[in-house]
């Protein structure tokens, strides 16, 4: 009987063992490409006592909300100026973690009625994405190109009323950056976010006009409140970012559409 017990007390202690180890972390994410990365390290964090549970979101709005009223511990979709600005709008306080930068999506221009930039014509109609961060992006990226030229090419969050010249006349169409790809047969060109084109089965480095080269500064990154920020938890997911095996992986899968920035 005396046996029994303890037999019974080692297994009731090897659970509460187990489950203490169990630490949930709720992360929200892009499907693509951020929930295959983080589905990609669910089983070594799973080896090192954290829940890995990763909730899709489509939009850009989304994923911050949910984190601000503590829905979910942490997001993994946007680059800093995009934080940037949603706080600023929002009047939220969310940050990068410490070590959070993981990747970069180059930014790129899509058409399927020209072949090269040079063919765009007078008037023609080119969509950016409606957020500061990323109509600016957009702006900058055709700026570069020679497409048109800014007030100032040092402000990211420029929007068409900030262009100086604009040769060609162009209209610009701002949308929300999920429907850019599927606006490409209405539209003369198309700036779009790596993660939607790659959704759209656009392959970034074949069908892009131009795209951003791998020093874009706009690298996705790990963001979480401010007092969640230095968690164990979100520590280990950075830290299992930022492997050998991670890098790799994006190497492989993505082929150069999205570019490890560790």
């Amino acid at each position: 009987m005396f046996k029994k017990t303890l037999s019974v007390l080692a297994v009731a202690a090897l659970a509460v063992s187990a489950h203490a180890a169990d630490v949930v972390l709720k992360v929200a994410a892009s499907p693509v490409p951020h929930a295959e990365i983080l589905n990609f390290i669910k089983p070594k964090l799973k080896a090192e006592g954290v829940d890995l549970q990763v909730r899709e979101f489509s939009d850009y709005i989304q994923p911050n909300a949910a984190v601000e009223d503590k829905q979910l511990d942490a997001n993994f979709f946007q680059h800093q100026p995009y934080l940037d600005s949603y706080n600023k709008d929002r009047k939220s306080s969310l940050v990068q973690v410490p070590n959070g930068k993981v990747h970069v999506e180059p930014f790129g221009a899509y058409s399927s009625k020209i072949k090269n930039i040079k063919d765009l014509k007078d008037g023609a109609t080119v969509a950016i994405p409606n957020d500061p961060s990323n109509g600016g992006r957009a702006l900058l990226l055709l700026q570069k190109n020679g497409v048109l030229e800014l007030k100032d090419a040092s402000k990211l969050t420029s929007t068409p009323l900030d262009i100086a010249k604009n040769p060609k006349k162009l209209k610009f169409k701002e949308l929300e950056a999920p429907l850019l790809p599927r606006a490409l047969g209405d539209v003369d060109l198309a700036l779009i976010n790596t993660n939607y084109a790659i959704e759209a089965k656009l392959n970034p480095t074949k069908d892009a006009l131009f795209i951003e080269g791998a020093d874009s500064p706009y690298t996705n990154i790990i963001a979480a409140r401010a007092d969640r920020a230095n968690d164990e938890a979100i520590a280990k997911l950075t830290r299992a970012l930022h492997g050998d095996d991670v890098k790799k992986f994006i190497l492989d899968k993505y082929k150069g559409a999205v570019v490890p920035a560790f």
